[in-house]
């Protein structure tokens, strides 16, 4: 997933400097399985994503303005995506999600899984990586962050900046489970939408 993933972003003309959050234990293996694929940094990165985030972000020169915050688990992300949330950092947004509408009926369930309602799901939104920020919004949002988050977003969302959202792909599916794999793994073989 790591090599789908360096390719693909470093397909995305935007992208000039990839950094990689490892294990610990794994940052010399990451190096050596990524470098054929792209010029990237590998770090050691924390026991939460706040903390590799963190730990990527400390390596970035100060002159880099845009910083793009990717999950390896969304593997497929076309580099259209990458460049329309870079595209929407550089015309003066300070923080940039990719979404997708939700198709799914949505239900509000109480602790003993009675319904409570239903959502209303023409305002509500997938949400993708990669992320992208103003690197000055992000440094800030993590200098600020008092609880973990699971998504950079949110914590600049808690010191007030708007968020602004671009249109995902259905291509960048989170991989967390078999069926999303074995998707994935059948999207592979099919031509590449963005080539």
């Amino acid at each position: 997933m790591l090599v789908h993933t360096v390719r693909r972003l470093a397909a995305a003309p935007s992208v000039r400097m990839i950094v990689i959050a490892a294990p610990p234990a794994d940052v010399e293996a990451v190096h050596s399985l990524l470098s054929p694929v792209a010029p990237v940094t590998v770090v050691a990165g924390g026991a939460e994503r706040q903390e590799s985030v963190a730990a990527a972000l400390a390596v970035v020169p100060d002159e880099v303005a845009i910083v793009l915050v990717h999950d390896a688990a969304r593997c497929l992300t076309p580099p259209s995506v990458v460049e329309r949330v870079a595209a929407a950092v550089r015309a003066g947004a300070d923080a940039v999600i990719p979404v997708l509408p939700v198709v799914d009926t949505i239900k509000e369930v109480a602790a003993d899984d009675t319904v409570l309602g239903t959502v209303d799901r023409s305002v509500l939104r997938a949400v993708q990586t990669p992320q992208g920020f103003r690197a000055s919004v992000l440094r800030a949002a993590h200098a600020a962050a008092a609880d973990a988050h699971t998504d950079d977003a949110g914590a600049v969302e808690k010191l007030g900046i708007p968020v602004h959202c671009v249109p995902g792909s259905d291509l960048a599916l989170k991989i967390t489970r078999p069926i999303d794999l074995a998707l994935a793994t059948h999207l592979l073989t099919l031509p590449d939408p963005d080539a």
